[in-house]
């Protein structure tokens, strides 16, 4: 696949407004590997293997382990999980896939039971950026080194 244009040059002040969206959920107070695991979970969602690549080896590096990693894509299943982490992956699948899903009350109510109401936007605004970096990454072709 061929990269369809460099999007950091093409606009930057577009890329300098992501950026600081970004560097602002790196400060949110949520555990980070929660936070990695969500950017990785939407990331499948959205097919962004640049992202997935990314996100897979930030979260090795700040401890996860593989087996917890590998088992994302089949979160309910797997008993590696918290209550709290499964209802972050249950929210990121919820409106990453919105136009399915229309974010249903009852996802709603088992993230809302997890986390407060400042973490419930803290949250939600983590799982905005990485659906907004997966487009990017998908629309222009983004792609991890080989």
């Amino acid at each position: 696949m061929q990269p369809r244009l460099d999007f950091y040059a093409a606009s930057p002040d577009a890329l300098k407004a992501m950026i600081a969206l970004e560097t602002a959920v790196s400060k949110l107070p949520l555990e980070k590997h929660l936070i990695e695991l969500v950017k990785l979970r939407a990331s499948q969602i959205n097919g962004c293997a640049f992202c997935i690549d990314l996100h897979t080896t930030d979260a090795i590096k700040g401890g996860e382990t593989t087996r917890r990693l590998f088992a994302v894509t089949a979160w309910r299943e797997a008993p590696f999980f918290t209550e709290r982490e499964r209802a972050a992956l249950l929210w990121t699948e919820s409106l990453t896939q919105l136009s399915l899903t229309h974010a249903p009350d009852e996802d709603y109510d088992v993230v809302a039971a997890q986390f407060s109401p400042k973490e419930l936007v803290d949250l939600t605004v983590a799982i905005n950026a990485i659906n907004s970096w997966n487009r990017l990454a998908v629309g222009f072709r983004k792609t991890p080194q080989a």
